[in-house]
């Protein structure tokens, strides 16, 4: 995201060291902002409508101004939220890979705006490079004068500190990621009180996504007009979005939030490989629902996705082909986040096991009618509002649509005793 253009975003070159990021630009955004009233800078992002590249969609601006500027805090943190385990989902890793200062300088604006002192990279175990650069990266930061104490005379200091996970998916929920920080097991927080005012050791704490952070450089040098004059739809700015699956050009891309589904599909991604249908597609990674034919005008952006019946998520879509087993796409999730539930809440810690049972039968041809009923009533007592937090409604999320859209698959399995797919 160095540019405000379309771009195909790869590893063809090194990451920028410190000299090769302030050549094209960095740090000018946080110099400018450290001249300016830290509510300035709340206020600009907020006008811009830049909204949270995570998976939710708030407003940014908005979400910073709950922070309490006055009132005697020990600290305030600034945490950017790099624990990046959704399945399909690789958009963090690469501008960790990539540019590296760009999310340290995006974590500095943010964190200048709030006036916190302390901040931290939590980041996904596995991402190894991108630890390696982060680590290099924040060490050029303190010896630039980027960080530390008194940063370029200004009075105010930021201390920042690059933590690895030990590897689960919860810790994506930012309330989860407080605990797991602290050392506690990484299990969601009741709410309220919001983390904005009582986060991270009982101080108030803003955590933003790694793709959001490195939105603010360019926004800050170029204003809130220039931010929205991006887009092609309904929310401002652009948006890295990866095809994942059997498409001729699996990869990312840097386009106009609001860019039609076929256009990423067909002109980005190549279309589908040859011998290969498209059949639907989740459009924001894992833990959204499926998007068919009849969608593939909607914009991608979060109002449009989200009439269509489905989530933007992430950006990032994972493509189901007519050589796939429906069945067994879901199945695969439905493993993955019961292995992933936390285990807090009695709805996610037995339901998602029960629901990957169920899945695993019907695709073994042990499935019965009732089976589909069982499913159903999962998609239901397990959907929003009946956990503690969004890890089992996600998943449901997948398994509804797929239910929607690809029953005869289903059926077929219940009918004939046997995954097609399979025999």
């Amino acid at each position: 995201m160095e540019k405000p253009l379309t771009q195909h975003i790869s590893f063809n070159r090194p990451a920028f060291h410190l000299k090769d990021y302030e050549r094209v630009g960095g740090y000018e955004a946080f110099r400018k902002c450290l001249t300016l009233p830290p509510a300035e800078i709340t206020a600009l992002v907020q006008e811009s409508d830049l909204k949270g590249r995570g998976g939710a969609g708030f407003n940014t601006g908005m979400k910073w101004s709950f922070v309490p500027m006055t009132g005697d805090y020990r600290h305030k943190y600034l945490i950017a939220n790099a624990d990046e385990m959704e399945p399909g989902t690789f958009k963090d890793r690469m501008l960790m890979e990539g540019n590296p200062h760009q999310l340290l300088e995006g974590m500095m604006i943010a964190a200048y705006a709030i006036q916190a002192d302390i901040s931290y990279v939590f980041l996904r175990w596995a991402y190894r490079k991108a630890a390696r650069l982060l680590d290099r990266a924040i060490a050029e930061a303190y010896e630039a004068g980027y960080l530390g104490s008194n940063i370029r005379k200004s009075g105010y200091g930021l201390e920042m500190y690059l933590h690895t996970g030990v590897g689960r998916y919860i810790c994506g929920e930012e309330t989860a990621l407080l605990n797991a920080l602290e050392g506690k097991r990484a299990t969601p927080r009741s709410k309220p009180p919001f983390p904005q005012i009582s986060g991270l050791f009982g101080q108030p704490t803003i955590v933003n996504n790694v793709e959001t952070l490195c939105n603010l450089p360019p926004l800050l040098n170029n204003g809130p007009d220039w931010y929205k004059s991006l887009s092609r739809g309904q929310d401002a700015g652009t948006k890295l979005y990866g095809v994942s699956g059997h498409v001729k050009k699996p990869g990312l891309w840097e386009l106009p939030m609001g860019t039609p589904m076929e256009e990423l599909l067909q002109d980005y991604a190549g279309g589908m490989q040859d011998g290969y249908q498209f059949r639907g597609a989740l459009p924001g990674g894992a833990s959204t629902d499926f998007l068919v034919h009849q969608h593939m005008s909607v914009a991608l952006d979060y109002q449009s996705v989200a009439a269509a019946g489905s989530r933007l998520g992430t950006g990032t879509m994972i493509v189901l082909d007519d050589r796939t087993c429906p069945v067994g796409f879901v199945h695969n999730l439905e493993h993955f986040f019961a292995q992933e539930s936390c285990g807090w809440c009695t709805p996610c810690r037995e339901g998602l096991p029960w629901t990957e049972k169920i899945l695993h039968s019907i695709e073994e041809g042990r499935g019965s009618p009732y089976d589909l009923e069982l499913l159903s009533t999962h998609c239901q007592q397990l959907g929003p509002g009946h956990t503690f937090c969004a890890l089992a409604p996600g998943a449901m999320e997948p398994l509804q649509s797929v239910l929607k859209y690809f029953r005869e698959d289903f059926e077929n399995h219940i009918t004939y005793h046997r995954c097609p797919w399979r025999h």
